[in-house]
């Protein structure tokens, strides 16, 4: 028997899937509409809960926070060690002051009192007592005896009765932010207590105007604060109905929560529940299910009616859904080659075949992925290897840094030194220096091992030596210095152990600026040099060989005469003038004897003259005497006088040359550009790709662009579509969001906000303000 074809199967399967969810979506949407109800319910609790804690904790906080500023203040301190008696007039009225600038709206503090056990003296609303005759000055001194020197207790109301709060809505509890005093001192003799009516904290945990007979938070030790029926308020939650059970998963770490149902006067409800970070308090969502899923019967009639309708329809649609459906898979054979015929005699069906091709093509892709993870290993080894080297700008070289993953040590370093390790062979040693290599490769993975990713670049093998960068965020130079030498020392000692090898280790002076790492390598290599001296298996430090200066890089200023011969080829007078400036400026920067001056003043010459000849320009075109140019760059006597020589016998005449030759050229290049703006404005065109289409280096084409049209190349591109967006706005009804995706915008706000800001208005106030203009295209359209 012949296999079935999958366009066979998928419309016998189309007809058979059309009669399943008729006989189970009824019932299935039924039963879980009721636990979807109320998952979302208990979804919107906890954010609801989550929004309670906030507001409460912003109020504790805020609250904690200027009490601080009052225990903190001279004011209190001078107090703490005063009788204030009726000469401390001005302090005792200083002190009332910064107790009412804490009682604000806001924070809905109804008392600050202020207390000194050891001077005998009670500061609050209504006035100054003497502590020992305040009525309940027991309570309060035993206040002192909590754990904790800043904490959060519910205390009864009366403890802090006030003649201005009589008359005033009772609540019989306060919740009292509690700081021993004084703050600086071990012995604490005093109090402060901020005092919040537990009742006040309702409005804080009744945020959009939610009722509040289903919410309730406790503190920490299971004590209700807030509660629908306020005679609860400072009882255990047991009187709230919860059981034991229910109390154990109430009863987590702080920072935990959840859900549970559970039977409150034998009614059943769902408990949302948040633990608070700060103060460890309980907030506490109560839903009743029944209220829940009153409205799952309906949703039981319309799953009915639904069902019947999607069985009527997906028999109709079946078989010209099936073949639909094959489409794509009849087109997806036809570019893998494969017919029919071919699915129906080599395999079972067609996502064999499919799957097989597919299997092959994630084996390549692994493949592929495999030797791009080894292409960027060698890369990021080469970068580091060229800035060891120095052969990067200081902006180059951060870049190049961040790029491969070094962005956290860029930001946190401060204390830097550069590591050379080199193998030291002897003659009883079990290893040949042909097993350098890879005795090398040994050494580098123990590095890598041994030393944390967080204090090192990765370490390179270069000229037989294991270079690595070791940093540090301490900025004392003392404490980096021995954090390095036990680091060699340990290297030493592992590879010592391990592979039975005795290691030289060469450091650099410390610096602080990644732009000193060719230096710091320089330096750790002269270090290594010493070993001619000091023998093997030494850790030789370079500041005990310089004098603790930091190696002389005299390198010839390659970038700066790089940057130079661009600017001669672009004819940019101006620029190259500076450029000559700074080149001259680092050469002669440079501690050298006059002799060696010559080296790198003639290695300029030969350059340009080399740059001259490769750009077909004759040195009689620049130069008419019959001398030669060395000789005559070395008769002159003076910085100035051969920066001029260089300036007007060389560099000028040939910008001049270049100028002639590019003023032809550029209207040419930068045309082209226009036109491809034109035609291709619409496609995320750049301005590499434009080079690339003209066979131009990019930053040239750019330079010309902005010569011959004075605006940059996005700016331009920016102009052209704002021109088309104000076209189409006029003359057409094509919707914003569209003319944003032709545009190549991420999405319509960004070009609504680029065009306001453009225009001075928005895309829809533009198309209003023109719309005659598209009423007289459209008269022009049927005119035609």
């Amino acid at each position: 028997m012949r296999p079935l074809s999958f366009l066979s199967k998928l419309t016998i399967f189309a007809f058979v899937i059309s009669t399943l969810p008729v006989l189970f979506i009824g019932s299935f949407s039924y039963l879980t509409s009721t636990k979807e109800i109320q998952k979302n319910v208990n979804e919107s609790k906890m954010e609801l809960i989550a929004q309670i804690n906030s507001n409460v904790e912003r109020k504790l906080t805020t609250v904690n926070q200027t009490l601080n500023q009052v225990v903190n203040s001279s004011v209190l301190k001078k107090a703490l060690d005063s009788p204030l008696n009726e000469s401390d007039f001005k302090l005792y009225n200083d002190l009332r002051t910064e107790i009412r600038n804490m009682q604000s709206f806001d924070t809905r503090l109804e008392d600050v009192v202020l207390l000194n056990k050891q001077q005998n003296w009670m500061i609050k609303n209504s006035g100054l007592y003497r502590l020992n005759e305040y009525k309940d000055h027991e309570q309060l001194t035993n206040l002192l005896e909590v754990s904790s020197n800043t904490t959060w207790i519910l205390t009864p109301s009366s403890w802090f009765y006030s003649e201005e709060s009589v008359g005033a809505a009772k609540c019989n509890y306060s919740i009292s932010l509690i700081k021993k005093l004084p703050t600086n001192k071990l012995h604490k003799y005093g109090l402060a207590l901020a005092n919040i009516p537990a009742c006040s904290l309702q409005d804080a945990a009744n945020p959009d105007a939610q009722p509040l007979d289903d919410i309730i938070v406790i503190d920490e030790r299971n004590r209700i604060l807030i509660h629908p029926d306020s005679s609860l308020i400072g009882m255990p939650i047991e009187e709230g109905g919860f059981t034991k059970d229910d109390i154990s998963l109430i009863s987590a770490d702080a920072g935990a929560s959840g859900q549970f149902t559970t039977t409150i006067n034998k009614k059943e409800y769902s408990v949302s529940f948040l633990r608070s970070q700060l103060n460890g308090w309980g907030y506490l969502s109560v839903t009743s299910i029944a209220s829940l899923t009153k409205e799952s019967n309906k949703i039981g009639f319309y799953t009915f009616y639904v069902c019947a309708f999607m069985l009527l329809l997906s028999i109709l649609i079946a078989r010209v859904g099936s073949r639909s459906m094959y489409t794509p898979i009849e087109r997806l054979l036809n570019q893998m080659g494969q017919r029919k015929t071919d699915v129906k005699t080599k395999h079972a069906d067609e996502f064999q075949l499919i799957g097989e091709q597919v299997h092959h093509l994630f084996q390549s892709k692994s493949q592929l992925e495999r030797e791009i993870s080894q292409h960027i290993r060698q890369v990021r080894i080469f970068s580091l290897t060229q800035a060891f080297h120095g052969n990067y700008k200081k902006n180059e070289l951060l870049d190049k840094l961040e790029q491969f993953g070094y962005g956290r040590q860029i930001r946190e370093w401060k204390t830097m030194a550069v590591i050379t390790l080199s193998i030291d062979f002897s003659d009883n040693s079990a290893y040949e220096k042909k097993d350098l290599n890879l005795l090398l490769f040994a050494a580098n993975n123990m590095i890598e091992e041994l030393v944390s990713p967080d204090n090192r670049l990765a370490p390179v093998i270069m000229d037989q030596v294991i270079v690595t960068l070791i940093g540090s965020v301490d900025q004392d130079e003392a404490v980096f210095h021995r954090l390095l030498y036990s680091l060699t020392e340990q290297l030493q000692q592992e590879i010592n152990s391990c592979l039975k090898l005795q290691v030289s280790i060469g450091l650099s002076l410390s610096f602080h600026s990644f732009h000193k790492l060719p230096i710091a390598y320089k330096e750790g290599l002269e270090a290594l040099k010493y070993r001619i001296k000091l023998g093997k298996g030494v850790i030789i430090q370079y500041e005990n060989i310089n004098s603790g200066m930091h190696y002389l890089k005299l390198n010839y200023p390659t970038h700066k005469e790089n940057d130079l011969m661009d600017a001669i080829k672009l004819a940019e007078t101006e620029k190259a003038k500076e450029l000559v400036r700074g080149l001259f400026a680092s050469i002669f920067a440079q501690e050298l004897t006059p002799q060696e001056y010559q080296i790198p003043l003639t290695r300029l010459l030969n350059n340009l003259l080399i740059m001259m000849q490769e750009s077909g320009i004759g040195l009689n075109q620049i130069y008419h005497a019959n001398g030669s140019l060395y000789e005559e760059l070395l008769e002159l006597p003076t910085v100035a006088e051969i920066e001029d020589w260089f300036w007007s016998v060389i560099i000028y005449p040939l910008i001049k040359i270049f100028n002639s030759r590019q003023n032809a050229q550029y209207h040419n290049i930068s045309e082209k550009i226009i036109d491809l703006v034109h035609h291709y404005y619409d496609t995320d065109l750049t301005l590499e790709e434009c080079a690339s289409r003209l066979h131009y280096n990019a930053n040239y084409i750019s330079s010309i662009f902005r010569k011959e049209t004075q605006s940059y190349f996005s700016e331009y591109l920016t102009m052209y579509r704002f021109k088309m967006a104000k076209k189409w706005l006029a003359e057409t009804d094509m919707p914003v969001k569209d003319i944003a995706a032709r545009l190549r915008y991420n999405n319509s706000q960004n070009f609504i906000r680029s065009f306001r800001k453009q225009e001075g208005m928005t895309p829809g106030q533009y198309r209003e303000l023109h719309g005659g203009s598209k009423q007289t295209h459209l008269l022009d359209n049927l005119a035609k």
